[in-house]
């Protein structure tokens, strides 16, 4: 399959690896250049634009930090949007608001194209080893056809039915659920694989090699305020956390992987121990 990816960060590198790896016709492009070409000794072409990186393919995966990158590779003259053939997909995989994905599926309907909303759970090691969780929901026949990229990128994929907009909302209630991990610190009473692994980060104090930089948590627990407020639903503990990330980075921590907003906790207790902030 002839396949266009765009976004190559810490998480994208890794799934273009392993759709090379499954045996896939790649186009890729980056805004730092040096991260795409590192994947051209592996078969990649690299595009030169986004409008390059959607021309002639069969699919389109975008995995962008946020909501402004991610219309600024689609939207506008010579940009992915207008580049893409007609019956092509778009996978989006990157955590976006309900209201972009919305505008998304709007937009691709009406140039006869296709969008998915592909958003995933997992690291950069998860990425990188083809373990990912992948939540998708789109149309039924695209889906059909893109299984053999969400597999060779995830461990499991779950299909959550034809509206692109409902799996945004499970990806954002979902980090949100994380950041309460973070919050709780506690990797002994509940069995799941995320208090476990944060649990022991957080106890051990081990926030290097950052997997996902605090700002971005910070981005997310913005969108599922935002998501509250236009469904009139409170979400006191999500404000609780907005401001935990607040303090975080008012104290320097903004390069730190996001589970370094336990170092509020452990100032705010007392417990610092004179470290520096990361």
């Amino acid at each position: 399959m002839k396949v266009g990816f765009i976004g190559l960060g810490s998480m994208g590198t890794g799934m273009a690896r392993n759709l090379l790896k499954a045996g896939h016709n790649l186009v890729v492009y980056n805004r730092t250049r040096s991260r795409a070409d590192e994947l051209r000794s592996l078969g990649a072409t690299v595009a030169d634009n986004t409008g390059d990186a959607a021309t002639g393919i069969d699919v389109l995966i975008t995995m962008i930090a946020d909501d402004r990158a991610l219309e600024d590779s689609l939207f506008g003259p010579g940009r992915a949007l207008d580049s893409l053939p007609a019956g092509a997909i778009h996978i989006g995989m990157s955590t976006i608001s309900v209201a972009l994905s919305r505008r998304l599926a709007a937009a691709h309907h009406e140039k006869h194209q296709h969008y998915i909303a592909a958003p995933v759970f997992g690291r950069p090691e998860a990425a990188a080893a083809a373990k990912l969780f992948i939540v998708a929901a789109g149309p039924a026949e695209p889906m059909e056809r893109c299984k053999p990229l969400l597999d060779a990128m995830g461990q499991k994929t779950f299909v959550v039915g034809e509206d692109a907009a409902a799996a945004n909302v499970i990806k954002l209630t979902g980090n949100f659920l994380i950041t309460t991990v973070l919050e709780g610190m506690t990797s002994t009473l509940f069995g799941s694989p995320v208090y476990q692994n944060y649990g022991a980060m957080i106890a051990k104090r081990q926030f290097e090699p950052v997997g996902f930089k605090l700002p971005l948590g910070l981005k997310d627990n913005r969108l599922v305020l935002e998501l509250g407020e236009q469904t009139a639903v409170p979400l006191p503990m999500a404000s609780l956390i907005r401001d935990r990330f607040l303090a975080a980075m008012a104290q320097g921590l903004s390069e730190s992987d996001w589970s370094a907003i336990s170092k509020i906790s452990f100032r705010n207790a007392g417990l610092e121990t004179g470290e520096k902030a990361a």
